[in-house]
């Protein structure tokens, strides 16, 4: 404890010895001071001061009427905003104002449509269309403006609202008021209605009595028709009747002629067996008949396709001609153009290596460029011309591999086994790599106009693909002349080959064509020929084919009957025919003398039940419907106004009615506007936002200030002479002095937050106490850190800031943050602290802020343990580190 206080001793005298060191240590306990005193004051009261934020506000309404009422809420709504100060607005045409909120002169605009006020005159008439303002937010300008902006926007629409249903509530309830007195005029008719409501719910039984016996009369109806309808059936088959009658006469007229068909019959039933064998005959010939259809189908197929392959040579043989002439003639001229410029492909073999060479000097002025254009130092504007020339030459370079591949490809097809197949696909990825190079040349120019520096992974890239580029061209050039050149003259030797036996084989098809012409000619005629009469043939074909199968089926299913009711009729003809005669006669005298009387009278009894046995059975179905329906629910809906009246008259109802109608509309029209009114009730009130955030500022300006001093004071001991200090001893008697300064840090902030700013905080004492308890946890944590690991512990300390930031909830919930920073929080100290500060701020709950004293005494607690435990075990590695950070002439 001795060897503690007597380095801390020793640090205050020495402080005290040097000026600057004493100025320096009074700056390090007023700077992290000013850090929380000029965040605070410009937050101080960051929504009391809106009125600067312009918002453009445009009304293009064009009014409308409702019950002959003229409004615009277009123009009401200018009217309040120019007494409405809370917000900067700016009243401007629709151009302007969406042009000066592109540009950032406006936050947001309000745009009221010109069909605003009759959208809202539409919902008297029966088709409401919600009408809309159109708001326009620029975002980009700033981060909290937008929210701000939207909450004018919804007052905007809110007062609208209001004004909207307080209108129409007071138009409604003033209509209700009016109907009120309207009902009271009408009082002395509705008396009467009452009377007579009462008096027919007296005579209800004598009505169902009545219906009772219509229903009856319905009942029997069914039995009524039946008969009726028989009558009107056998009147509607009189004309039948007088057909039979007519038929009777005229069989009674030809009896004669039947009796001699009859004999006719006798005769055919003797002749069946000849007319069964020629049944016979017709069902062997149907049975047959698909060989035929088979055999004609195939003989028309066969001579279609014929005549198509004939006339298809016709037609070709004038292009066959037209070739044979022309081509004899570009076959010579090809095969004298060949030889003549034999000296022009071999030249190409030369120009295809030139291209290959140019080729891979660009790829090796690219490295170049690139290599010059990795020095850090080096200002890359000069290079603008010297890049857009190397991307201009890349781009011909990729033009010419196109057509270079297109060559090669196209000599390959003369070659067995394609022997250009690998050079093909080295000039492809060459192709790919150039094209890569541009896009990265293009990228590198565009950052260097826009004043930056390329970027070093796009260079560095650009780099590797010139030289990729180079080695594959160089690896085409070494077997140039050794491979590829034997291969191309080989595939331009085999298409002049080709060339001429081309104009051998045209000029032999040329002396042939008149034999084949003939020969073809004389074919199609016969074709033609034989098709016609095939094809007429096979039209006609499905007609016998139809006939004949109807004539077999008919008399394979009648042949039988036929015969059957042959044998069956003739001894009907021998025996009863001559009895039908006689009743046929008798038949014909009634038809002749009686008939006519009785159809009379059957007319006139079917006319009358026509005509009016539907009026009475409508009648009786109407009043049975209305007995069945209509009755009950007429009883009960009597029984129910009665009721209704009596309870009316009971309660006074209708005198309520009437005072409910006529009450205070302007009351009523306020409710429906706001029928809900919000009380708030402020618990632990802060008045202003700079005073709400100053336990949070408060507490970030300590760590700062914790971070200032072990990033300029040591936490080492130099030993005395005679004395050696053990790791402990140097932990704590340094502490000493890292706490006193931190004890000033925490005094002068909480101080003058009371005094500079007027932070509005409810106890003040313990304000300042928990600022000096903050202070020291997070002195010792800093101090920890850097004494136990050494400037590794500075990393710490500012990784362990940047943490707690975002985890402590200071500014926003911690339930607004990340899932990460949530489950952080309870094992960060800037938590606790905040938590403290805000206690002493807004009024002290005693749970809280014991819990949140026992956690910030913990992380003290826990530091020295880890001090203690480790700082001797690796204060050798600590050294040793420090010593290669000073090998650097950077780092302290």
């Amino acid at each position: 404890m001795k060897n503690i206080f007597q380095i801390y001793k020793t640090d205050l005298l020495n402080i005290a010895k040097v000026p600057t060191g004493l100025l320096l240590m009074v700056a390090l306990a007023i700077l992290p001071s000013v850090y929380a005193w000029v965040n605070l004051k410009a937050m101080w009261d960051p929504y009391g001061n809106t009125s600067g934020i312009k918002i453009a506000v445009t009304s293009k309404d064009e009014g409308a009427s409702a019950k002959g009422k003229t409004f615009n809420i277009g123009s009401e709504v200018i009217s309040s905003l120019h007494d409405n100060h809370k917000l900067g607005w700016t009243f401007v045409d629709e151009e302007e104002a969406l042009h000066g909120v592109e540009r950032g002169d406006y936050y947001a605009s309000l745009i009221i449509p010109a069909d605003f006020s009759g959208k809202i005159a539409s919902v008297l008439e029966g088709n409401p269309q919600k009408p809309e303002i159109i708001y326009t937010v620029n975002e980009k300008v700033n981060a909290v403006a937008p929210k701000i902006t939207e909450k004018g926007a919804s007052s905007v629409t809110t007062q609208i609202s209001e004004n909207f249903i307080r209108t129409v509530s007071d138009t409604v309830l003033s209509r209700m008021k009016e109907l009120g007195l309207e009902f009271e005029a009408q009082l002395p008719t509705i008396r009467k209605i009452e009377s007579r409501i009462f008096e027919l719910e007296k005579r209800l039984p004598e009505i169902e009595g009545v219906g009772n016996r219509a229903l009856e009369i319905e009942q029997k109806l069914p039995e009524i028709r039946e008969k009726g309808d028989k009558i009107v059936r056998l009147e509607q088959q009189i004309p039948e009747i007088d057909k039979a009658g007519d038929a009777v006469l005229k069989i009674e007229e030809r009896w004669p002629q039947i009796e001699d068909a009859a004999g006719e019959l006798l005769l055919i039933q003797e002749k069946l067996p000849d007319i069964q064998r020629a049944a016979d005959r017709v069902t062997e010939l149907d049975q047959n008949f698909y060989k035929v259809e088979d055999a004609l189908n195939k003989a028309v197929d066969d001579t279609r396709k014929a005549g198509e392959i004939t006339s298809a040579a016709l037609d070709a043989l004038p292009k066959l001609e037209a070739i044979a002439v022309d081509g004899g003639a570009f076959a010579d001229g090809l095969q004298s153009f060949l030889q003549n410029n034999d000296a022009a492909f071999q030249a190409l073999i030369p120009v295809v290596k030139q291209n290959l060479i140019l080729m891979q000097q660009t790829a090796d002025d690219v490295t170049e460029i690139t290599e010059q254009l990795q020095d850090a130092n080096l200002d890359p504007k000069p290079f603008l011309a010297v890049l857009g020339f190397a991307a201009d030459r890349l781009t011909t370079a990729v033009n010419v591999l196109d057509r270079q591949i297109d060559l090669f490809t196209r000599l390959n097809k003369y070659l067995p086994k394609a022997p250009l197949t690998d050079n093909i696909e080295r000039l492809s990825a060459v192709r790919s790599n150039f094209t890569q190079q541009i896009e990265q040349i293009r990228a590198i120019v565009t950052a260097v106009q826009n004043g930056e520096k390329p970027a070093k992974d796009i260079v560095s890239s650009l780099n590797k693909l010139s030289k990729e580029a180079s080695m594959a061209l160089g690896s085409i050039l070494s077997k140039y002349d050794s491979e590829i050149v034997p291969n191309v003259t080989k595939a331009l030797d085999q298409i002049l080959s080709v060339a001429k036996n081309s104009a051998e084989v045209l000029r032999t098809l040329k002396d042939k064509l008149p034999d084949i012409k003939g020969i073809l000619q004389d074919a199609q005629a016969g074709i033609q020929f034989a098709a016609s009469g095939l094809e007429a043939l096979q039209q006609d074909l499905p007609q016998i084919r139809a006939k004949i199968h109807e004539a077999a089926e008919a008399v394979q299913t009648k042949m039988g009957q036929f015969t059957e009711a042959l044998n069956a009729a003739a001894p009907f003809i021998r025996n009863d025919l001559p009895k039908v005669g006689q009743k046929v006669h008798q038949a014909a005298d009634f038809v002749r003398n009686d008939l006519p009387e009785a159809e009379e009278e059957l007319r006139k009894v079917a006319d009358l039940y026509q005509t009016k046995f539907p009026e009475v059975e409508s009648a009786v179905h109407q009043v049975a419907d209305m007995v069945r329906d209509d009755l009950p629910q007429l009883e009960d809906a009597v029984h129910k106004a009665a009721d209704e009246i009596r309870k009316v008259e009971g309660e006074g109802s209708i005198a309520e009615l009437l005072n409910w109608l006529q009450n205070d509309m302007t009351k009523e029209s306020d409710f429906l506007a706001n029928p809900v009114l919000i009380q708030e009730v402020k618990k632990y009130p802060i008045p202003n936002y700079g005073s709400a955030m100053s336990p949070f500022y408060t507490t970030l300006s300590l760590w700062v200030g914790a971070m200032l001093l072990v990033s300029l004071m040591r936490v080492e001991v130099e030993d005395p002479e005679g004395i050696v200090y053990k790791s402990y001893e140097i932990y704590f008697g340094r502490m000493c002095i890292f706490l006193t300064i931190g004890f000033f840090q925490a005094l002068i902030v909480s101080l003058g937050d009371f005094f500079i700013l007027g932070t509005y905080v409810v106890h003040k004492f313990w304000f300042v106490v928990f600022a000096i308890l903050i202070s020291a946890v997070f002195v010792t944590i800093t101090y920890t850190l850097v004494s136990v690991f050494g400037n590794i512990g500075k990393g710490i300390a500012i990784i362990f800031l940047v943490l707690q930031f975002s985890s402590s909830g200071g500014t926003f919930p911690v339930s607004t943050a990340a899932t990460f920073f949530q489950k952080l929080n309870p094992f960060v100290p800037f938590t606790y602290a905040v938590g403290a500060m805000r206690e002493a701020v807004g009024g002290i709950l005693l749970s809280a802020v014991l819990k949140d004293v026992l956690f910030l005494i913990v992380f003290i607690a826990v530091c020295y343990v880890v001090a203690l435990a480790l700082k001797k075990p690796l204060s050798g590695y600590t050294k040793r580190v420090a010593e290669k950070a000073r090998q650097t002439k950077l780092i302290s």
